[in-house]
């Protein structure tokens, strides 16, 4: 990468717009991004100098903001000629980020055509699987013979996103099976479609959640699936490119939340540094004011405190412990979800698979608590002379607190799932927060029952 750089310097230096664009025109796509990326302030004019077909390849794999940036500063007839070429799909998802007067200006510089189908596109739901698809593919009929599909495919395939999969229709446009290009290959010409046809069909609604679709593309080995109207009408497809874009931007976007704070819409080191301390500064504020309780908390047992100050030497222990477990499991569980491993029905088989982990993991600190209280014993008075009566309170508070931080950090992501809402603002911080101040609660619960009469 160096060498390009210093290449395409020593080229912008001299000037040389030719060879500047012999050089670019024989990059692979993917080092032209990462020259863009090296060299901000260059991406428009490498876009513009590109041949057109590059130049398209490479703008549809740009970040949208990078994607923005070069868009403003490229000539009128570049624009024009770019918006017109792209895939439907991804000109749509450029529209769709766009505020709505730029979306206006660049519409109208749409053939009739592309403009028809752009707002088509537009008027689906922003997080829905119509958003994604493209109009371009090949549909044939039952009653062809294969002779007529590849006739049908050398006449309309330049056009099609991808020639992969052959959609069936009938006269109304209803989808009716697909039929992958190699088994049309296989046959004699003379063979019917509908011979062809096994009934397997695989499709999405249009109206479905683009995060549905990335799990019927995992779980089903496909470049390419159909969308369909309410009544099974054929409307596009969306290909595993785009949906592999789209799970890249939901992951990123959960790991965001997971940590306690807003999903970022733009590149971490692109963002406006106030936008990015407004995505953070609300759920700091909550987690500090639900952080707030653990000090009410201590206050309420602030009597046991000052009575066996030895309890207050645990507490950053036993907090700790509930939180990290808590945190593991909401992890975990959020990660299941993500996957369609674990849905809401599954409630109890987690539940129940959490309390037994949780009682396992518990004992396991809980006995580490009472040994290392024990083998400090043996060197020292630190705890007095009911170190055993201390270890037993500390051992039994791990276990009640870990077990408790497992349900917590299992069961939220179900909990806010069943409400609507969404599973990855149960973050690890959050999870944590709640089991700060209800560990405490269950610490000092378990001192008091331990201890009264003896030290308390």
């Amino acid at each position: 990468m160096e060498e390009m750089v210093e290449q395409v310097e020593f080229l912008l230096e001299k000037q040389d717009d030719t060879q500047l664009q012999e050089y670019l025109n024989n990059l692979n796509i993917s080092d032209v991004e990462e020259l863009i990326g090296e060299l901000p302030e260059h991406g428009p004019k490498f876009i513009e100098i590109l041949s057109l077909n590059r130049a398209i390849n490479v703008f549809r794999i740009l970040e949208f903001p990078v994607q923005e940036r070069i868009i403003k500063k490229l000539s009128g007839q570049k624009v024009e000629d770019l918006i017109n070429e792209l895939p439907p799909d991804d000109r749509t998802a450029l529209f769709s980020e766009l505020h709505g007067d730029a979306v206006q200006k660049l519409i109208q510089k749409l053939s009739p055509e592309n403009r028809k189908e752009a707002l088509i596109l537009l008027g689906y739901e922003e997080e829905s699987v119509g958003r994604l698809m493209t109009p371009d593919y090949i549909a044939v009929k039952r009653t062809w013979d294969v002779s007529r599909v590849l006739s049908h495919i050398r006449r309309y395939g330049k056009n099609s996103e991808t020639i992969d999969v052959i959609y069936v229709i009938d006269e109304h446009g209803v989808l009716l099976d697909d039929i992958r290009i190699r088994e049309i290959l296989l046959v004699k010409p003379e063979t019917k479609v509908s011979e062809l046809m096994d009934g397997r069909l695989i499709s999405l609604s249009a109206s479905d959640p683009q995060e549905e679709a990335i799990n019927v593309f995992r779980m089903n080995n496909r470049t390419a699936l159909p969308v369909v109207d309410n009544n099974d009408v054929l409307l596009g497809i969306v290909t595993v490119d785009d949906i592999l874009w789209i799970a890249n931007e939901e992951y990123t976007e959960d790991i965001q939340k997971i940590g306690g704070t807003e999903a970022l819409d733009e590149p971490y080191l692109d963002i406006n540094l106030f936008k990015l301390v407004k995505k953070r500064v609300g759920w700091l504020i909550i987690l500090f004011l639900g952080e707030m309780l653990t000090a009410t908390a201590m206050g309420y047992f602030g009597d046991e405190i000052s009575k066996v100050v030895v309890l207050a030497y645990f507490i950053p222990l036993i907090i700790s412990s509930g939180g990290n477990s808590g945190s593991q499991a909401s992890t975990l569980i959020i990660q299941a979800m993500a996957l369609g491993e674990v849905t809401v029905a599954d409630w109890w088989r987690v539940m129940r698979r959490e309390i037994l982990s949780g009682l396992m993991l518990g004992v396991c600190l809980g006995l580490i608590g009472f040994l290392r209280i024990a083998a400090w014993s043996m060197f020292s008075n630190i705890y007095g002379p009911h170190w055993m009566l201390v270890g037993f309170t500390v051992g039994a508070s791990l276990i009640g607190i870990v077990l408790w931080g497992s349900l917590s950090g299992s069961m939220l992501p179900l909990l806010l799932k069943k409400l609507g809402a969404d599973p990855a603002t149960s973050s690890a911080p959050f999870v944590a927060t709640l089991v700060d101040v209800t560990g405490l609660i269950i610490y000092f619960t378990i001192a008091v029952l331990f201890m009264r009469g003896i030290l308390l």
